[in-house]
């Protein structure tokens, strides 16, 4: 038998879907960014099992931490050593001492060594109740991982730089839906961007759409990020113009939300797609497509761009965008993207020095009632949410009211990374009612901010949003909120300001200690205590709000610019209890004793098995 065909059989082709023990896992993604190192998962009720494939052979360490770092991590080491496979669940302290785990969790169910790599496999319950164990949610994981040259049976050793961290949401569904390779498509790239040196730049680019004959369905879309520039494009909003242009709009693009930003970008109000940093391609479920080339569709586009870069790095130079796959074969439903949560203005407020703050942007049942009862009484089917915020957000939840009862949670993540953010599948598709109403809810840390942080489109300002992505389409492209400023300024004492408001921020005309200063620099000069940012957010959250309810022609419903009065809800939000799961009476373990092939694949192609 030569090399080749013993590669196959025994999975080491990086990616390979067969485990050990004939198992597939339908997900897999490489940690490292040499090759070197693949991750294979896949859930089967209460219990996750993982592949590692790593080019050594020593150890190989894996494990999940609440940051990334090494601090209060729960870590496996697992390898084989002599023609023993060996594997040890250890977690870290908060000063990152490595120890033994009392109560050992994961359960290994193969291992093989050949000349070259290491494989294991072993599986764990999603909640061990273990509090050295971390429980595996819907939410964003950060997934750690090392390897090394030796082996660890009496302890790994320093990784060096073998070593790294990604962030994955493990359980988050994926559509398995076959596409066709070759889909045609259309890209919508900005060419030679130039990128000023300044933390924050928004640039927007018109776009015409390619000239259909008749309906089409886009099905997939990805991002077409320049190399290098990963960490640079944060996110991209696609939307829909007016139809009533000709093709002089697309002569240049322009800084977006910029004094000298051409009029026609104003016409572009409906969000069509969004992707933020980390995410990757985007394929619609079999039944729902965008639709192009009817009436109601894009015939111009904008693409926004969001660019960080806090550094200040100069000469950069950007070329980064999306690719639309779209096809004939048209779908039953047109997809439609809502944007809910809280409208991005100063008017969102975090005190400094807050371990824990929580802000709320409410699509009203009001902005719903009317759009629904209007558009499509029998109500809309939410399919995938993206949640949205910056450097300061920790978590955020999409939470769903109907005549006062909440209903499931549309969406959450309660580890929110900046650095990670696409779109949630939703397990089971969830329908919104005329009269249901919707609150984004996020949680926040500024302990280490001296001052405000406010709304804003710099990551280091906030946000607060959802975007859901839904069938049928109807026309809503936005469903938020904005509270109240004054009553946020009588927190601090604030008694009066000149009017008519002429200038932006506007100015404190009363009481003295504030006097003609902007109501930014009265709410930093107040000094705030933790106990003044808690007793500012109870009064915050239960503050009426200025709705905003937009329509996609770049039109208004009737409740626009309405003051509401936010629900009576339970805060904070009460999640179910986890059930903990029994690892001995686990099918796994139950329907057979496990069986660990060692193999040992020679450089001569000789196979070595031996069964324990």
């Amino acid at each position: 038998m030569c090399c080749w065909p013993l590669l196959l059989l025994w999975g080491l082709l990086p990616g390979a879907a067969a485990g050990g023990l004939g198992r597939t896992y339908p997900h897999w993604t490489l940690l490292d960014s040499e090759g070197k190192y693949w991750l294979g998962w896949d859930q089967r009720g209460s219990q996750i099992a993982f592949r590692l494939q790593v080019r050594t052979t020593g150890y190989v360490g894996f494990g999940f931490s609440p940051t990334g770092a090494m601090a209060s991590a729960d870590i496996v080491v697992g390898g084989v050593a002599h023609g023993r496979p060996y594997l040890q669940d250890y977690f870290t302290n908060a000063n990152r001492e490595l120890k033994k785990d009392a109560q050992q969790d994961y359960h290994l169910e193969y291992a093989m060594e050949n000349s070259t790599h290491t494989i294991i496999e072993f599986t764990r319950e999603l909640h061990t109740c273990d509090i050295n164990d971390k429980s595996i949610t819907d939410s964003t994981v950060r997934v750690i991982w090392a390897y090394h040259r030796e082996d660890a049976e009496a302890g790994p050793k320093y990784h060096d730089s073998n070593r790294g961290t990604k962030s994955l949401r493990l359980l988050n569904p994926e559509k398995t839906s076959v596409l066709s390779t070759a889909l045609p498509y259309f890209d919508l790239v900005n060419q030679d961007v130039p990128i000023p040196n300044k933390d924050t730049t928004y640039w927007c680019q018109m776009f015409k759409i390619p000239v259909f004959q008749e309906k089409h369905h886009v099905i997939k879309v990805e991002p077409v990020i320049q190399k290098g520039h990963e960490s640079l494009v944060h996110h991209i909003l696609l939307y829909q113009c007016s139809s009533n242009f000709n093709d002089s709009v697309l002569a240049s693009g322009h800084e977006c939300y910029h004094p000298n930003m051409p009029d026609a970008f104003l016409t572009c109000e409906t969000v069509i797609f969004a992707w933020a940093i980390g995410g990757e391609g985007f394929s619609y479920p079999p039944h729902v497509g965008l639709s192009l080339g009817t009436a109601l569709d894009p015939h111009y586009v904008l693409l926004e761009v969001h660019y960080d870069n806090p550094t200040y790095k100069e000469g950069l130079i950007d070329n980064s965008g999306l690719r639309l796959f779209y096809t004939m074969d048209i779908r039953k439903y047109d997809a439609g993207v809502i944007e809910a949560g809280l409208w991005v203005s100063l008017f969102h407020t975090i005190p400094p020095g807050m371990p824990e703050f929580q802000s709320e942007g409410h699509c009203t049942l009001e902005c719903l009632e009317e759009a629904l009862e209007a558009e499509k009484p029998s109500g809309i089917h939410v399919f995938a949410v993206l949640l949205h915020a910056h450097l300061a957000g920790r978590g955020i939840r999409l939470r769903h009211f109907r005549k006062g009862k909440e209903m499931k949670l549309l969406a959450y993540d309660d580890d929110f990374d900046f650095n990670f953010q696409e779109f949630q599948y939703l397990k089971e598709e969830q329908t919104i009612l005329p009269g249901d109403n919707l609150i984004t809810e996020c949680r926040y840390s500024t302990k280490d901010r001296a001052e405000m942080t406010w709304g804003g489109l710099s990551t280091r300002n906030e946000m607060c949003l959802s975007y859901l992505l839904y069938y049928p389409r109807i026309n809503l492209t936005r469903c938020a909120s904005i509270p109240d400023i004054m009553e946020q300024l009588q927190f601090i004492g604030v008694k009066e300001i000149y009017r008519p408001v002429t200038t932006w921020p506007f100015i404190i005309k009363s009481p003295k200690q504030y006097k003609n200063l902007s109501f930014m620099d009265a709410m930093n000069k107040f000094k705030w205590t933790k106990k003044e940012g808690l007793s500012f957010n109870k009064l915050v959250l239960g503050l009426p709000v200025n709705v905003r309810c937009s329509k996609t022609d770049n039109a208004e419903w009737s409740i626009q610019g309405m003051t509401a009065l936010p629900p009576d809800i339970e805060r904070p939000y009460k999640a179910e209890p986890l059930v903990c799961g029994t690892s001995s009476s686990s099918s796994l373990h139950r329907d057979f004793s496990i069986k660990l092939l060692v193999c040992l694949l020679l450089v001569s192609c000789t196979l070595c098995t031996k069964r324990l």
